[in-house]
C-alpha cells in the first residue's frame, strides 16, 4: 500500500505521496513516484494500489479528460464505469485522488466516484492518518505544499507502508 494526499488551499491544489514500494512486509523501492500531473489539463493525481495498475488507471484517465476536453467530473465518471465493467480492469484494486482548479475526486474500482468535504483527500494504508494531520494542519498558515507534505510525514511516522520520500505535484 502506499499513502497519498490531496490538499487544496489558496488557490493551489497540491497531490502527494510516499516513495515505498511493499510486496507484503518487504520495502521493494523506497523511492517511487505515485503521483503525476497532467499538465496540458492542469490536473493532478495520486495513486495507491500496485505500480502496474497505477500506470494503466494514470494513461486511461489522461485519455478520459482529453476526450471530454479537460472537463474532469465527467472524465472521473467515464473512468469509473469503465473500471467497473471492463473485464481486465475491473481486476485492478486500487484508489485514486484527482484534482483540478475546481474539483477533487476518490475514484476506485467499484465505479465509486466520490466528492469528499473539506480540503482534504487521503487515500492508501496510511490515508486516514494523512487525512488526519491534513484536517489540522489546513488552518495553520502553512502553505498546501506544507500541509501535503507534513500530513505524508505524520502518516509515515505511523504506518509501516510509508516512508517519508515524498513526491509532489501541485497546480
Amino acid at each position: 500500500m502506499t499513502t497519498i494526499v490531496l490538499v487544496r488551499k489558496n488557490n493551489e491544489v497540491v497531490v502527494a505521496g510516499d516513495g515505498q514500494v511493499s510486496m507484503g512486509n518487504t520495502v521493494v523501492k523506497s523511492t517511487a513516484s505515485k503521483v503525476r500531473k497532467i499538465e496540458k489539463r492542469d490536473v493532478v493525481a495520486g495513486f495507491a494500489g500496485s505500480t502496474a495498475d497505477a500506470l494503466t488507471l494514470f494513461e486511461r484517465l489522461e485519455a478520459k479528460i482529453e476526450k471530454h476536453a479537460g472537463n474532469l467530473s465527467r472524465a472521473a465518471v467515464e473512468l469509473a464505469k469503465d473500471w467497473r465493467t471492463d473485464k481486465y480492469l475491473r481486476r485492478l484494486e486500487a484508489l485514486m485522488a484527482i484534482g483540478d482548479k475546481e474539483n477533487s475526486y476518490i475514484i476506485s474500482g467499484t465505479g465509486d466516484v466520490l466528492e469528499p468535504e473539506g480540503d482534504v483527500i487521503g487515500i492508501g494504508s496510511g490515508g486516514n492518518y494523512a487525512l488526519a494531520a491534513g484536517k489540522v494542519l489546513i488552518d495553520t498558515d502553512m502553505s498546501a505544499e506544507e500541509v501535503a507534505k507534513k500530513a505524508i510525514k505524520v502518516a509515515s511516522e505511523i504506518c509501516v507502508f510509508t516512508n517519508d520520500n515524498i513526491k509532489v505535484h501541485k497546480i
